[in-house]
């Protein structure tokens, strides 16, 4: 299957490429790109290090010595990306197009350099609304307001990073606008007794949903850009089904999340702001989850859930030059534990984390076609320490009470070309 979907895209130039029959154009886009990067010690990431979220904590041998301290070097080309976008006669009076981008990130550690669907998607376009079903960035990562770091982290855990198969209906109110979403899962799930998966928002029979409100113009003769916009979340889980005594369980756990950002750019600079707090954030590649807060029945093994809260902001400053541009990227996220006692187990990222900050620095500079990014990018993570008895420093309502900073340099340099 693999082979076939890579050989589809190298023959498509030649069987489809502008095509122009009935009004039908289909075009090829995408770049190569390689990372060579640099850590000063092991960190938590996916494949193999390429996509960074913040250093492990300290694990001590016997002679006190940190076992995760300990720097690594690779090189990697997964990101490497195709980009198939298709256009066709209108469809009840509205422009129709589709879209498909994918990469060899793969899907899994086990699956590294295996071919991942990324975007794919059918939009409706009427002068005023816009319908698209397929699967797509998750509103609370807005497209036109995300960090442009050369790391392929894009901010995270900092910026909500997720795409979901959704149905979203969005209304143009002049330079306002409105977009209803309904989100399903796929290779950003929740966490659960059952580890990382789909079913619990499967299970819940219901989509989560976002609302989102903007105001965005753009003056293409003065080179200006305003946008503002705000945006909330809502999701249902149910985490399992039967409980550990065998009994049918159907408890479930809600979670409200808000996001508001804002973004300016002229010729020279272009600067975005973002701040989000939302719960059980694990999906949204944050720190977060959920934990049990309350046995309602011990002998059949009936709980209830509370949400984990977190808190997250992040701003960037970048020149806007054709050849060379420079950016300033600096992001902080807070674990705020729970409104409710915490009696049993934590489904969560970083439960652990008191906070999270990083601070990076890039250089980009385009020359055609070909593209050489350096970036340094420094990510500290707070840790609990343990008690004289040997416990963890958290309270009974998942907050950490006393950490340690861990910190992590990575040194980055990407190589694009685009096509």
């Amino acid at each position: 299957m693999k082979k076939f979907i890579f050989l589809f895209f190298v023959l498509l130039p030649f069987i489809a490429f502008n095509q122009d029959k009935n009004n039908f154009t289909v075009s090829l886009h995408g770049f190569v790109k390689s990372d060579m990067f640099f850590d000063s010690r092991q960190t938590v990431n996916v494949r193999e290090g390429h996509f960074l979220l913040y250093p492990k904590n300290e694990v001590l041998d016997p002679d006190g010595k940190d076992i995760n301290a300990k720097s690594s070097l690779s090189l990697l080309s997964i990101q490497t990306r195709l980009k198939l976008l298709a256009t066709g006669p209108d469809v009840w009076g509205a422009k129709t197009s589709g879209y498909i981008e994918g990469e060899f990130f793969g899907t899994t550690d086990a699956d590294i350099s295996g071919f991942r669907l990324r975007h794919a998607f059918i939009k409706l376009a009427w002068p005023k609304t816009e319908f698209l079903v397929g699967q797509f960035w998750h509103p609370l990562f807005n497209v036109r307001c995300f960090p442009g770091t050369v790391s392929f982290n894009t901010g995270a855990p900092f910026e909500p990073f997720t795409r979901n198969p959704q149905i979203r209906i969005t209304q143009k109110l002049g330079n306002f606008n409105i977009a209803l979403t309904g989100i399903w899962q796929r290779d950003f799930p929740d966490v659960g007794p059952d580890g990382a998966s789909t079913i619990y928002l499967r299970n819940a029979t219901m989509p989560a949903f976002n609302l989102r409100f903007e105001y965005y113009i753009k003056n293409t003769a003065n080179e200006t850009e305003f946008l503002i916009g705000a945006s909330a979340n809502y999701k249902t889980l149910t985490p399992r089904l039967v409980t550990d005594s065998s009994y049918q369980t159907h408890a479930r756990v809600s979670n409200m999340s808000f996001a508001f950002y804002t973004k300016f750019a002229n010729k020279a600079i272009t600067v975005k702001l973002y701040g989000f707090l939302g719960e059980d954030t694990y999906n949204l590649t944050m720190i977060g989850g959920y934990a049990v807060t309350n046995v309602t029945d011990p002998v059949k093994n009936y709980v209830e859930y509370t949400p984990l809260s977190t808190a997250s902001a992040w701003a960037e400053i970048q020149t806007n030059g054709k050849k060379f541009q420079y950016g300033l990227f600096g992001g902080y996220t807070k674990n705020l534990g729970s409104k409710n006692e915490i009696v049993g187990s934590v489904y969560a990222r970083g439960a652990d984390i008191d906070n999270i900050y990083r601070i990076s620095g890039r250089m980009i500079y385009n020359n055609g076609n070909f593209r050489l990014a350096p970036e340094i990018e420094y990510t500290v993570a707070s840790y609990a320490t343990k008690d004289a008895d040997g416990k963890l420093n958290i309270d009974k309502f998942g907050t950490i009470t006393d950490s340690k900073p861990i910190g992590n340099l990575r040194v980055l340099v990407g190589f694009y070309y685009f096509f």
